[in-house]
């Protein structure tokens, strides 16, 4: 497989009532992204944890994203507040594992923002797929 066909598993965490809506309202506006991510619905960005995270990578997943929705706009006061600090507690854990930070994103996203979640899935992938396949584990 030489890099240019490599494409990644990416598994997209999504809090329920920004960026799961975002993500639904650029299908419903017909933007386009890869097709490379499989989406997790979840009811709040702080309810991810590290574990559920370093499960994603260890059943086959070359990349993650997490999203929630932006500072001040959590539907359940602050949780995107918590999941925020632990991400950056995360990235901390992945270097010392040994594992590329690239491979884990953390990102904002409203129920309003349909092109943002596009463009931020392109990136991700795109960034993912020069890091090549992940088999750390």
């Amino acid at each position: 497989m030489t890099e240019n066909s490599f494409e990644p598993k990416i598994i997209a965490f999504l809090c329920n009532w920004c960026s799961y809506a975002g993500a639904d309202l650029a299908g419903v506006s017909r933007f386009q992204y890869p097709s490379n991510i499989r989406i997790v619905r979840v009811p709040c960005s702080g309810r991810i944890s590290p574990p559920m995270l370093f499960s994603a990578l260890k059943q086959g997943a070359d990349g993650i994203l997490v999203s929630g929705c932006h500072p001040g706009d959590c539907h359940y006061i602050s949780g995107n507040l918590f999941a925020r600090r632990r991400f950056a507690l995360f990235k901390n854990l992945l270097e010392f594992a040994g594992i590329e930070p690239g491979r884990v994103n953390f990102t904002w996203v409203s129920a309003s923002e349909g092109e943002r979640f596009a463009d931020v899935v392109s990136q991700v992938t795109e960034a993912v797929r020069q890091l090549g396949p992940f088999n750390r584990f």
